[in-house]
């Protein structure tokens, strides 16, 4: 056999290995669906579920944020509105609560509506026996808790202006 066969031959496997790209082909999201009373949040392709988590809420989770410090977590239309890579919580994505009808709505009662409402992981430098222990718990202070290892995977798959509904 001729040198520039084998040569050939050694390559190939290489060669098809490089050309197909070996990075899981990540999935369309362009929606978030959050069922409270599931405690599931879900990244979706219109209305096809894409991919699923399960949540922790805020320590009062039943109804919808009023105000600011009542530990609940909001229901309605939003988007994700920023992101913080240097989150007090691993990650964050930033849900664009207050809207203006929360703002309205708390004005009306003469308190904060609050902010900061968040997707996020766990607290950072957390040991691994409290992760363990706050895995799917409402512990939060209005926010919607992953993993950390889901909010790398939802940091990666969801965009800016990605609209949010979270449902009672």
């Amino acid at each position: 056999m001729s040198k520039k066969f084998l040569y050939i031959m050694s390559v190939l496997p290489w060669l098809f290995a490089t050309s197909c790209n070996s990075e899981e082909i990540k999935p369309e999201v362009d929606n978030i669906l959050v069922e409270k009373a599931n405690r599931k949040l879900y990244l979706r392709k219109g209305n096809e579920v894409v991919r699923e988590y399960s949540i922790g809420l805020g320590g009062n989770p039943i109804g919808h944020k009023q105000q600011e410090g009542d530990n609940r977590t909001p229901e309605g239309s939003y988007i994700i509105s920023g992101r913080n890579p240097k989150s007090s919580y691993h990650l964050s994505l930033r849900i664009s609560y207050p809207n203006e009808q929360d703002k309205k709505s708390a004005k009306e009662r003469g308190v904060s509506p609050g902010g900061d409402i968040m997707i996020h992981g766990y607290p950072n430098k957390v040991p691994s026996f409290m992760a363990r222990f706050l895995k799917n718990r409402d512990w939060t202070q209005g926010c919607i808790a992953v993993s950390d290892d889901e909010i790398e995977e939802i940091w990666d798959l969801v965009a800016n202006n990605t609209p949010i509904k979270i449902l009672p």
